[in-house]
């Protein structure tokens, strides 16, 4: 956290200074990849990113279990991948945890929020403000407008 805080999320910091230091703490990032400044990433031994993948500013990886990123997706500004949930209907409010897998060539618009155990197809787009709660196919465009998220194929 001290390290995220001090120097990975900030302006300053060089894309190719992150992904070493990202790195140096666990996470697998390929080549080419670009992680914006101002990008939270909760544990980085629990994220595996491939080659030519865009993170965009303020994005939040939420990462209690693992999230993999393929090559050539756009994670853009300010869109959450949460991995961590707790269920409702239990007592005491378990956590009810799954990883998050976004295939190659997808794209995640800003301000979407992708939810615990989703997997979203390779060349899918989730647009704007969107909110995935389940599986995304191959080729699929989630929108999310007026408050109503609807799935299409492209």
């Amino acid at each position: 956290m001290l390290v995220s805080g001090a120097v990975v999320t900030r302006w300053w910091c060089p894309p190719s200074v992150r992904a070493r230091i990202l790195r140096a703490f666990g996470a697998s990032i390929g080549t080419g990849t670009n992680i914006r400044h101002n990008v939270r990433i909760h544990w980085p031994w629990k994220l595996e990113v491939g080659d030519d993948t865009w993170i965009g500013e303020g994005a939040y990886l939420l990462n209690l279990e693992p999230i993999t990123l393929g090559s050539d997706v756009c994670i853009s500004q300010q869109a959450m991948l949460c991995t961590g949930s707790h269920d409702a209907r239990s007592p005491s409010f378990e956590f009810d945890n799954a990883p998050i897998v976004v295939e190659d060539g997808v794209w995640v618009a800003a301000r979407a929020t992708v939810l615990r155990g989703v997997r979203v197809g390779a060349r899918a787009v989730v647009g704007a403000t969107a909110l995935v709660t389940s599986d995304v196919p191959a080729d699929a465009v989630v929108l999310g407008a007026r408050g109503v998220t609807r799935t299409e194929q492209r």
